[in-house]
């Protein structure tokens, strides 16, 4: 069985992304494996994409979804995120980034990779999530970033 990992919007654009060389060049060498895991975004991806105000780079962005099974956003995963807020995993600002964190916890993702390491990537956060994930009795899920796939 294939890992299951769950991009958020950051993978994708970094893949184009050219003022970040070498962020590039680790997410374009995890691009490169993609055909080894089962990779899924959502909804919500596809409308943070959708937003890119140069028509070209947006189109090219929306197209690398293509690549990845589209998780419908539910009311159950957006109640999990206004959850997430309020036992303080996220602030109500970051609700898109608690959003992408229960999109990939309710699809049963095994994990969430993404650059944005102040809202998702770093050890606070993923110990946040992991304490209630378990208090909720909801599956574990691992954020990292791609060099660490």
């Amino acid at each position: 069985m294939k890992t299951r990992i769950y991009l958020d919007t950051s993978v994708l654009s970094a893949l184009l992304d050219e003022r970040m060389p070498d962020r590039q060049a680790l997410t374009r060498e995890f691009w490169e494996r993609r055909y080894q895991f089962e990779l899924t975004g959502s909804d919500l991806v596809r409308s943070e994409l959708a937003r890119v105000s140069d028509p070209v780079r947006r189109e090219q962005l929306i197209k690398l979804l293509d690549e990845l099974t589209i998780q419908s956003i539910t009311l159950e995963m957006q109640e999990l995120a206004k959850n997430y807020i309020a036992l303080s995993c996220f602030s109500p600002a970051m609700f898109n980034d608690a959003l992408h964190v229960a999109a990939a916890v309710l699809s049963r993702q095994d994990i969430l990779i993404s650059w944005n390491f102040k809202h998702l990537v770093n050890r606070a956060r993923r110990a946040k999530v992991a304490v209630i994930n378990l208090e909720l009795g909801l599956p574990a899920l691992e954020i990292l970033a791609p060099p660490e796939v």
